[in-house]
C-alpha cells in the first residue's frame, strides 16, 4: 500500500523554504496517488512567489491548481509534477502522469488532472510539459502565420520554447535575441537563430517578449515592422515598467498584446480546453532537443536552498529529482 505521509516543499515567509511532512488525504474512487519522480521549477513565475512579490490584486488569479495557504506565505506553490500513479484506476495504475501540482513526494488528485505522459516522452523531460503549454498559447495569442519573421526577445525557457514552436511552423525565420551569448548553442540546437540586441534584425512581422525586462520591452517595440503585433509574455509581478509609446509606436501602428496561460486563447478557445491543450504540448515533447532547456538538477531536500540561489540565478529549467 502507498504510504499515507507526504513531504512537501513550502515557501514559509518571502524568501525562505521549508520541507513539511503531512499526511495524504484518503483516496475516492475518482482519484489518483501519485509518486513523484521530478518536478520542474518555473524559475520566473516561482522566483516572483518565492520573493513574495505577488501583487494582491493576483491572489486569487495566481492560485496554482493545487495550492495550499496563501500568498504572500505560507505557501505551498507549483506546477510542474511528474509521478507514477501508485494507485487509482486500473487504466492508470503504474502510468507517468504530469500533474499541475506543487513539489511533494506524493499527492492524492481526481484522475481527470493526471496527465498520461505519451509514450516516447521521457518522464525526466515531461517537466517541460507547463512551460511549452504556456509558449503554445502564447504563439496562438500571436497569431504566428506560415512564412512569419518572427523575433522572441529574452531567451528564458518560455521564450525559447516560443522560438522552438515558431520555427516548425512553416518557412518562418525565428531569432532570438538575448543578452547571454551562453545561449547561443541552445537557440541553435532548437532550430532559430541567435542576436545580441545590437545586432537584432529589425522589421519583424511579431515580436514576442519574453525577458521580464523593462529594456527588452522596449526593444521588442523598436524590432516590430509597420503594423506588427509585440506579444507581452513576462510577468512582472509587482514591479512597474515605462515603455517608449513616444517614439514610433503610433507611426508604425504597432499592436501590443498581452498573453496569459490562464485563458486559451481566443482563436483557439471555442475547440480547445485546459486539458487538450496541456495534452498537446505533453505530445510535442518527444523532440529531444529539448533537453537543452534542462540546465540545472537537485534533489528534492535541497529546495529549501536550491529555491534562494534560483533566484538570482540564469538558468533555464531546473528540475527537482525525488530518488
Amino acid at each position: 500500500m502507498p504510504t499515507s505521509e507526504a513531504r512537501a516543499f513550502w515557501i514559509a515567509a518571502p524568501g525562505r523554504g521549508e520541507i513539511r511532512s503531512e499526511p495524504l488525504r484518503p483516496p475516492g474512487a475518482d482519484d489518483v496517488v501519485v509518486r513523484t519522480l521530478y518536478s520542474g521549477v518555473s524559475r520566473g513565475t516561482e522566483s516572483l512567489v518565492f520573493r513574495g512579490q505577488v501583487p494582491a490584486s493576483e491572489h486569487q488569479r495566481m492560485r496554482a491548481p493545487f495550492q495550499a495557504g496563501e500568498f504572500p506565505a505560507p505557501v505551498k506553490y507549483g506546477y510542474a509534477c511528474v509521478g507514477v500513479v501508485e494507485a487509482g484506476p486500473a487504466e492508470l495504475r503504474g502510468r507517468p502522469v504530469f500533474v499541475l501540482h506543487p513539489h511533494q513526494t506524493r499527492f492524492v488528485v481526481p484522475a481527470s488532472a493526471a496527465h498520461v505522459v505519451p509514450d516516447g516522452v521521457p518522464a525526466a523531460r515531461a517537466v517541460l510539459a507547463a512551460n511549452l503549454e504556456t509558449a503554445i498559447n502564447g504563439v496562438w495569442d500571436a497569431r504566428i502565420q506560415i512564412g512569419d519573421r518572427v523575433t522572441v526577445v529574452g531567451g528564458g525557457a518560455v521564450g525559447l520554447l516560443v522560438a522552438w514552436t515558431a520555427a516548425r511552423i512553416g518557412g518562418c525565420d525565428v531569432e532570438v535575441v538575448d543578452v547571454n551569448p551562453a545561449r547561443e548553442p541552445i537557440v541553435r540546437a532548437i532550430g532559430a537563430r541567435f542576436a545580441r540586441p545590437d545586432a537584432a534584425a529589425g522589421d519583424r512581422d511579431v515580436v514576442v517578449h519574453a525577458s521580464a525586462t523593462e529594456a527588452g520591452l522596449g526593444q521588442a517595440l523598436r524590432l516590430a515592422g509597420f503594423e506588427a503585433t509585440v506579444l507581452e509574455l513576462s510577468w512582472y509581478g509587482d514591479r512597474q515598467v515605462s515603455l517608449p509609446l513616444g517614439e514610433a509606436f503610433h507611426a508604425r501602428r504597432l499592436t501590443l498584446k498581452s498573453s496569459q496561460v490562464g485563458a486559451v486563447a481566443d482563436s483557439r478557445r471555442a475547440r480547445w480546453d485546459h486539458r487538450r491543450r496541456l495534452s498537446f504540448a505533453l505530445s510535442r515533447l518527444a523532440d529531444p532537443s529539448l533537453d537543452a532547456l534542462i540546465t540545472g538538477e537537485s534533489a528534492f531536500d535541497a529546495l529549501p536552498d536550491t529555491m534562494p540561489a534560483l533566484a538570482g540565478s540564469d538558468e533555464l529549467c531546473h528540475r527537482i529529482r525525488y530518488a
